[in-house]
């Protein structure tokens, strides 16, 4: 085999969903890691969003869970979704370009946490839906992203 052209591939390894490292084979005969800082940064300090990749994050709340996780979101305006097992809230900014920036943030944080919401925007109005599609109802995913929904709406 000496002598042949290497062939070169890269490939990306998950970790709870989050891209942590590339790796680029030089050759065929001595493997060499490629890790990317970058991607590994990011994998790390995901860390607190993968802890919801888990099948735990994917129960629905019982009873109990629900008061104690979900009481604090209700005193800040997000409400039950009627015949429907699911959090909303509207949201209403100065003009579009505030909508846009926190739906922006929100976007961000719901891609790594690879839970998506239901939302609906009108030029400095945004409304969220929050329910979990694969567990039919409220999970501890929806709760972690209605407390970045609160912090980001500043």
């Amino acid at each position: 085999m000496r002598g042949r052209t290497t062939t070169v591939f890269a490939s990306v390894y998950r970790i709870n969903n989050v891209a942590a490292a590339g790796a680029r084979y030089l050759s065929s005969k001595r493997p060499k890691m490629v890790v990317s800082t970058h991607l590994l940064l990011i994998a790390l300090s995901l860390i607190d969003f993968c802890t919801c990749a888990a099948p735990s994050c994917l129960k629905k709340l019982n009873e109990e869970q629900r008061k104690e996780a979900v009481s604090p979101l209700l005193t800040q305006g997000w409400k039950m979704v009627e015949g429907r097992d699911a959090l909303r809230k509207e949201f209403q900014f100065k003009d579009f370009n505030e909508a846009f920036g926190f739906m922006t943030r929100v976007a961000l944080k719901a891609e790594k946490m690879d839970h998506h919401p239901e939302w609906f925007n009108v030029y400095n109005k945004v409304d969220i839906t929050l329910s979990t599609h694969d567990c039919g109802g409220l999970s501890q995913k929806d709760v972690t992203l209605a407390k970045f929904i609160e912090a980001a709406k500043i």
